[in-house]
């Protein structure tokens, strides 16, 4: 059980890092300048779906280091 829980921590993890870099920018920064911001447009559906799936997977990453920070699974 121990190195399931393991295993589903570090998969969280890379997922949860690999959804936020998906999701869009919500400011302009330094794209604004050359007008480069409109390039790239997101769908509103698209941004929940991503928003909801990256809770999700999040979730799952801290009951995971709770039980494994506390040594609830052994």
């Amino acid at each position: 059980m121990l190195k399931f829980v393991w295993a589903l921590q570090v998969i969280s993890a890379l997922l949860v890092t690999v959804l936020i870099l998906l999701h869009s920018p919500k400011g302009d920064g330094i794209a604004g300048i050359g007008g480069a911001s409109q390039l790239f447009t997101s769908q509103k559906s698209a941004e929940k779906g991503l928003n909801k799936l990256t809770g999700i997977i999040a979730a799952i990453f801290i009951v995971c280091t709770f039980l494994l920070g506390f040594g609830i699974v052994k």
